[in-house]
């Protein structure tokens, strides 16, 4: 089985950009996290990931490791590897950072971004709108992305986009939790409007404050989250997609 990521490019069959096999399984994997195949709590067995990827368990060991360094895995003696949950006090502190990590990349992009990416991320605003008019809520959740690292890109600034990649992936799924909520869709899509409309513009400043807004949690969405997020991380249900066929999320 061959797995893809958001360009469409086999993960595993890349002949370059990435250092091993393990990086490139490490792709594979925060690809399953970006999709919703593997949610905070799933079981990560090396046997099963072995299997799926069509690898020796070795690149399997190095992924997890490069996982857990980037802190979406947890690796407990004994217990194996886990996709990592996140406790409110340190999502809140996270989603903290990353309102400022990422406005500033907005700031960046309206100043370097190429016309072909304004075009792009005027595209992908538009595939949004499509999405949230169907009520497709898992579509835009990946619209969201996309659009989120081409501005990413566009900021000229590889450093800054890395780290805010990271940064996005590893609260990328509570976040999800706020597209869901009734209107929470098409609130996101009305408040890119605004960011897109300020980058294709190269209004740095208005860019910055939009997307910062944008990010931060305001009380009414703070209580979405709340009232959303798992009560209790030892409680598991049945989820699916995970890697072993007997993936657990908390509930």
């Amino acid at each position: 089985m061959e797995f893809s990521d958001l360009s469409g490019m086999p993960v595993l069959a890349r002949a370059s950009g990435e250092t091993s096999l393990g990086e490139r399984l490490r792709r594979g994997i925060e690809e399953d996290i970006l999709h919703g195949r593997l949610v905070p709590g799933d079981r990560l067995d090396e046997r099963a990931l072995a299997e799926r990827f069509k690898v020796s368990r070795t690149p399997v060991r190095e992924a997890l490791r490069q996982l857990a360094s980037l802190g979406l895995v947890t690796l407990q003696l004994r217990q194996g590897a886990r996709v990592a949950t996140v406790e409110l006090t340190a999502l809140i502190e996270m989603i903290e950072v990353m309102a400022v990590i990422e406005a500033e990349a907005a700031r960046l992009a309206a100043r370097r971004m190429t016309q072909a990416q304004r075009s792009e991320l005027q595209a992908i605003h538009a595939e949004g709108a499509e999405a949230v008019a169907r009520g497709d809520a898992a579509a835009f959740n990946l619209i969201n992305w996309r659009l989120h690292q081409l501005v990413f890109t566009g900021s000229g600034n590889s450093f800054l986009a890395e780290e805010a990649r990271k940064l996005r992936l590893r609260v990328h799924f509570y976040r999800y939790y706020l597209i869901r909520v009734r209107d929470g869709a098409w609130r996101a899509h009305e408040e890119h409007g605004r960011i897109v409309d300020a980058i294709c513009t190269g209004d740095a400043e208005t860019a910055f404050n939009e997307t910062r807004q944008h990010l931060m949690l305001s009380s009414e969405r703070m209580a979405d989250l709340v009232a959303l997020m798992p009560r209790d991380r030892h409680d598991k249900t049945p989820a699916h997609g995970g890697a072993d066929g007997s993936a657990t999320v908390p509930a």
